[in-house]
């Protein structure tokens, strides 16, 4: 894409994330986004969660997976190479998988107006970009929880968004991904 060889792209993805030496970086991915995403997940060298319970074998091939990714891991190369493909989310934080799943599954289920249950893809970066700046300080607080930064990528998947918590009010930033050679 735009001139990056698969590996410049991946180098530059893990320079734009930019984790601390104490934040731990997570994936939040869609599986029902492409067919390759489920077999990627089982077989990754990761910690990763479900964050549907108990999900029968059609639902867990479309289900939303936490995953831990580490630089230059497999998981991670694979994953980076497919930005732009609106296959999730990626967080920083400082929190264990555990307190994370608990966190994220609480926004999986959201009811309508009319109190019809309906499934929240907050994962789809489409979904997330649209949702976060509509938030009040205090819905910002509880979908940041314990995440210090969400990075998903932006309308055009050249560049990317950071979006983190500055005194309860969303701080937005817009960086390039990929760049021309």
């Amino acid at each position: 894409m735009l001139g990056l060889s698969p590996e410049e792209k991946v180098r530059h993805l893990w320079k734009t994330v930019e984790p601390d030496r104490h934040e731990r970086i997570f994936a939040l991915l869609d599986a029902a986004r492409h067919d390759s995403i489920f077999p990627a997940v089982m077989g990754a060298d990761c910690l990763i969660a479900c964050l549907y319970r108990e999900a029968p074998d059609e639902l867990a091939r479309a289900a939303p997976y936490l995953v831990e990714i580490q630089p230059k891991s497999a998981f991670a190369d694979w994953l980076f190479r497919r930005w732009g493909d609106h296959w999730g989310i990626l967080l920083a934080t400082r929190a264990r998988l555990d307190d994370l799943y608990r966190h994220f599954r609480r926004f999986l289920i959201v009811k309508e107006a009319g109190g019809r249950r309906l499934y929240f893809r907050y994962y789809d970066p489409r979904v997330l970009r649209s949702y976060l700046p509509t938030c009040t300080a205090e819905e910002l607080s509880t979908v940041f929880g314990p995440v210090e930064r969400f990075v998903l990528e932006d309308e055009n998947p050249s560049g990317l968004l950071r979006f983190s918590l500055d005194r309860g009010a969303l701080r937005t930033e817009r960086r390039p991904v990929l760049q021309e050679r």
